[in-house]
């Protein structure tokens, strides 16, 4: 039986850009407001499933309330761990070691940022929490509001790209993207549009 995913990032945050990982930032006004409008035009869901960071977690509630869905919160769904270099842009890592920034864009799988999280680690517990909710949830579509690094994770392994082209997928703030998930096979799909 299939399982339906709308995955939907959360907007800007207070944090600025660069790695922000495990770093609990809000989302600002504009944040919010990119994900209603996100979600605008979409529904059907059964439930809302979301990382417990406060700028994913914040958002799904509202919306759970708003829509009358159950809410769950997933840990195994939270951003990459960067480490030392969390709350730092590239520029500045850039600045202080070229050559580690470069390893990590070309080989994710293969360089894990000083003290970070391994994505080889992060990729399997992301996987295993899908999987979970697939056994779960068999037949159920749900909304996973979630970070930027689960999405290109799983849109990757939904579009076939080697492990090298992981930070290639781009997912910019309040994506919305459907992905289905039938015997553990990810293929992506058109989010659930309202009737």
């Amino acid at each position: 039986m299939s399982f339906h995913l709308d995955l939907l990032r959360h907007g800007e945050t207070t944090g600025g850009s660069g790695f922000r990982g495990s770093l609990d930032d809000a989302l600002t006004d504009l944040g919010q407001t990119q994900m209603q409008q996100a979600v605008a035009d979409f529904g059907g869901w059964d439930l809302v499933v979301s990382s417990p960071l406060q700028r994913c977690q914040v958002f799904a509630e509202q919306l759970a309330v708003a829509r009358g869905l159950p809410l769950r919160i997933e840990a195994d769904l939270r951003e990459l761990h960067f480490g030392e270099w969390e709350g730092r842009n590239a520029a500045e890592i850039l600045f202080e070691d070229e050559h580690a920034l470069g390893q990590f864009w070309t080989n994710p799988y293969g360089y894990t940022p000083p003290a970070g999280e391994p994505v080889r680690d992060f990729a399997n517990r992301v996987l295993a929490a899908v999987t979970r909710l697939s056994e779960e949830l068999a037949g159920q579509r749900v909304l996973v509001v979630t970070h930027g690094g689960v999405m290109r994770l799983l849109l990757a392994r939904a579009r076939g790209l080697p492990e090298a082209q992981l930070l290639q997928v781009e997912v910019p703030h309040a994506s919305l993207l459907g992905v289905r998930c039938v015997a553990g096979e990810l293929s992506e799909v058109a989010p659930c549009r309202l009737s």
